[in-house]
């Protein structure tokens, strides 16, 4: 179940949305110049989130907590997390405005690294991508637009989908595979960080109605 695009219609240009998916393709082109040098592993040591080591110096390591949501490990790990941050981060944004769309964003990323940390505090593997960030994005949606449509490739078909359809079964496959992964975790277990999608998704559900508490509904918010 792959979506494509919505129906949800915005009143402003989703600029920091825009933005966002431009920062993170512009240091995926700077990593594939790092790769071609072979220091593209020392560059996500350094700026990466590495559970036990934020454990270790907190204050240190807090900068990687925000770096590491512009960093990508391949093209399909890029392409797939800005797919979902055009199709629903625009209507999020229209519907909080700028200014707070970023604040929402920046914290559903640092609470989704909150629980992948929580989950797996030995770790000594790098932790990177916006997925967390994302997360809470799609958790927001869900709960301000449960009945938008989303084009979706189903197999080989397209149809229209309620959000709440689409974006359910996400988080359902997330916690699944979160639930199935918990007794494989080792300090130097890699792969999907399922626990930071299901901590962002929750955050988003948590922080989109207290954000919109006294914002005005028209111009830079």
């Amino acid at each position: 179940m792959i979506p494509l695009r919505d129906t949800n219609p915005t009143r402003s240009t989703p600029v920091v949305t825009f933005g966002l998916i431009g920062l993170n393709v512009l240091v995926f082109l700077y990593e594939l110049t790092l790769e071609s040098q072979g220091q593209l592993e020392p560059f996500f040591v350094q700026w990466a989130v590495i559970p036990a080591q934020l454990l270790n110096d907190p204050v240190g390591e807090l900068p990687t907590v925000v770096s590491s949501m512009f960093l990508h490990g391949g093209w399909l790990h890029l392409l797939g997390n800005m797919l979902y941050l055009f199709i629903f981060g625009d209507n999020i944004e229209d519907r909080l405005g700028h200014f707070r769309f970023l604040v929402f964003y920046l914290v559903a990323g640092f609470l989704a690294t909150a629980t992948q940390v929580a989950i797996s505090a030995n770790s000594i593997v790098p932790n990177i991508g916006a997925s967390g960030a994302i997360a809470g994005v799609l958790g927001a949606y869900l709960l301000e637009f449960p009945h938008s449509k989303v084009l979706t490739l189903v197999f080989r078909f397209l149809t229209e989908i309620p959000a709440y359809i689409v974006l359910g079964f996400w988080f359902v496959l997330q916690f699944l595979n979160g639930v199935m992964n918990l007794g494989a975790l080792t300090s130097e277990t890699g792969g999907v960080a399922f626990w930071a999608h299901i901590g962002g998704f929750v955050a988003g559900l948590l922080l989109i109605k207290p954000l919109q508490i006294g914002q005005r509904r028209a111009g830079w918010r």
